[in-house]
């Protein structure tokens, strides 16, 4: 493999362009979504499941 020559970082940050963070509204709708399924299962189905296991309620 070749050697790299090493540059300054003022020269090399020529090269990176940032355009931003936003998040397109349909990949909020989805994590929404998995927030939402996330909690209800576990109010549903882990919460009395642990009672059961740990308390013997039925």
């Amino acid at each position: 493999m070749a050697d790299r020559e090493e540059q300054s970082a003022e020269v090399e940050h020529q090269y990176h362009h940032y355009r931003g963070n936003v998040i397109p509204w349909f990949v909020r709708l989805m994590w929404l979504g998995f927030w939402v399924f996330a909690i209800a299962y576990t109010v549903i189905y882990l919460f009395p499941s642990l009672q059961t296991e740990f308390f013997g309620r039925q």
